[in-house]
């Protein structure tokens, strides 16, 4: 099995870290986040929380899960071997910047892991090498290998939907809350119902989404009004240019 490292541990290294180990790989984390480290120790995974400098040195593969801001402070100063793989999901950061900062390494690859990675069914759209993910994660969570680098800025920017849709779903389900008086029953029927609609789509082509909305949304139902209601209001006339707002963020950082 494989020698696998974590340089920043938090919610996206967490949820990794456990699926690699479970699969039977050798898994260091570092001790940057003590909290989460310790709780990773503590799984009974044999995942091990040692000092950045000793994940490089334990790992044949290390993953870099540290905010943008501050990563090159924290990575700079470590020393790198030319075998290390190393796997970044910091949005913004390049294919060029990670060579640059951690030569004498040559393999990189960048990706957008969620944390759901861990039970399957993460999406993984990777820029640079995408040999190392595919190994480790796609048996289960499909990978798509971008040929041009610049498109992982728009699949960053396209990520964080989940947010807004989570607050779309968490104010829908308050309205059912207000009317009903009972917050319990109604954030499992919002969840649920919006969870159940999505497991049943095809996902391995284009139109599946189209298709099942305007099987819902036919003429004289709810799911029409609902819709229909949201155009009229501009809800989706305005989402590509914040979408690309997103994008441009992540295209002028430093």
């Amino acid at each position: 099995m494989t020698r696998i490292g974590f340089i920043g541990t938090g919610h996206i290294a967490a949820p990794m870290a456990r699926c690699l180990a479970r699969a039977g790989h050798t898994v260091t984390v570092s001790e940057r986040n003590r909290d989460t480290a310790t709780t990773l120790v503590k799984t009974g995974l044999g995942i091990e929380a040692l000092s950045n400098q000793e994940v490089l040195e334990s790992s044949d593969i290390v993953f870099l899960c540290l905010r943008p801001p501050v990563w090159q402070d924290i990575v700079k100063d470590l020393i790198w071997r030319a075998d290390h793989c190393v796997v970044s999901v910091m949005a913004g950061v390049s294919l060029g910047d990670l060579s640059r900062v951690c030569a004498p390494a040559s393999n990189f690859s960048i990706t957008i892991p969620y944390g759901f990675i861990e039970n399957g069914g993460c999406p993984l759209p990777v820029a640079g090498d995408p040999s190392v993910l595919a190994a480790l994660f796609g048996a289960d969570n499909p990978i798509l290998p971008q040929n041009d680098e610049a498109a992982l800025v728009d699949y960053f920017a396209a990520s964080a939907l989940a947010s807004g849709v989570l607050h779309m779903l968490e104010e829908s389900s308050a309205w059912l809350a207000q009317r009903t008086g009972d917050a319990d029953a109604a954030e499992i029927y919002v969840a649920n119902l919006i969870s159940g609609v999505l497991r049943e789509l095809p996902k391995d082509r284009a139109g599946g989404l189209e298709a099942e909305r305007r099987a819902l949304a036919t003429p004289g139902t709810l799911n029409l009004q609902m819709f229909e209601g949201l155009r009229r209001d501009g809800a989706f006339d305005r989402l590509p240019a914040l979408l690309d707002r997103i994008g441009q963020t992540m295209r002028t950082r430093p």
